[in-house]
């Protein structure tokens, strides 16, 4: 499996984004755990979890619990790093809200430490801004976390150029990651990808597919990359994900999966090589 950094921690070169697993039309646990386990198998070191990733208000922390059951019963479990998230709600009515106060950040990682069943959260990311809480508040209370040796570390999420230079400044030079939405059909997160390769810092594209509902139409909708995929004989969406790859070497795409056939399907994005000419339809692709 090929690797590329966070931080001073070398992860595979594609994660795993565990959000389908917890949220509207989950799997089983057995179907769930094994994916995680498939995963694992096939060389993952990085799983993306929240919270927030779960259904009713009574289940907050699902997925991060789930990640800790298939952690536990791996013999590679030790070798991941898991990346979670807080500031991002789910009241358990469908809708999403946000707290980024310093109290509720402080209170959302140890709980997620509970539920991880670890000392150290590997890399926790504030989820989304706040608008009623100023940016740099929360971005400190990760600092705070970061200082204390609650977190390994430090992560945004949904950010924009601004917040990053100004997270990272406020971390003291130490913010590692950016995950930000980014897919053939959002590509508004461009000029924040560029600015991490610029500092150094991974880019981590979530729903890189299109999300859960638009995964499987990527091909019909973006006629290059079934086009491509139909010249290489494999599936659109690993040549989306190769895509991403060829971008910059800070880029660690984080597909969402359920199946285990998914993300193996994924995974396979990383032996995929793409010509310049390909990398240029691709990227004109609309």
């Amino acid at each position: 499996m090929e690797t590329r950094r966070i931080g001073d921690v070398d992860v595979s070169a594609i994660g795993l984004g565990a959000m389908p697993m917890s949220i509207e039309g989950r799997p089983d646990e057995a179907r769930s755990l094994a994916t995680l386990h498939a995963a694992l198998d096939a060389g993952v070191t990085l799983i993306d979890t929240a919270d927030a990733y779960h259904l009713h208000a009574d289940d907050v922390g699902h997925n991060e619990t789930l990640i800790a059951k298939a952690l536990a019963g791996h013999d590679r479990g030790a070798d991941v790093l898991v990346a979670t998230k807080g500031g991002h709600l789910r009241p358990g009515d469908g809708s999403w809200t946000q707290d980024g106060s310093p109290g509720h950040l402080r209170a959302a990682c140890e709980a997620s430490l509970r539920r991880l069943g670890v000392e150290a959260i590997g890399l926790y990311q504030f989820h989304r801004p706040d608008p009623r809480i100023p940016y740099a508040d929360s971005v400190g209370a990760v600092r705070e976390l970061l200082d204390e040796g609650k977190i390994r570390a430090a992560g945004i999420s949904n950010a924009d150029p601004e917040q990053i230079r100004q997270a990272d400044d406020i971390l003291g030079g130490r913010l590692v990651a950016v995950q930000n939405q980014f897919s053939p059909a959002f590509r508004s997160s461009e000029p924040e990808l560029r600015l991490c390769d610029e500092l150094g810092i991974a880019f981590l594209p979530w729903s890189p597919l299109g999300g859960i509902s638009r995964a499987r139409e990527l091909g019909s909708s973006y006629a290059p990359f079934a086009h491509v995929a139909e010249a290489h004989g494999v599936s659109p969406q690993r040549v989306c994900l190769a895509w991403m790859l060829a971008k910059s070497p800070v880029v660690v795409p984080i597909p969402g999966a359920s199946r285990p056939e998914t993300i193996l399907d994924s995974l396979a994005a990383t032996d995929l090589v793409l010509t310049p000419e390909e990398l240029a339809e691709l990227d004109a692709a609309v």
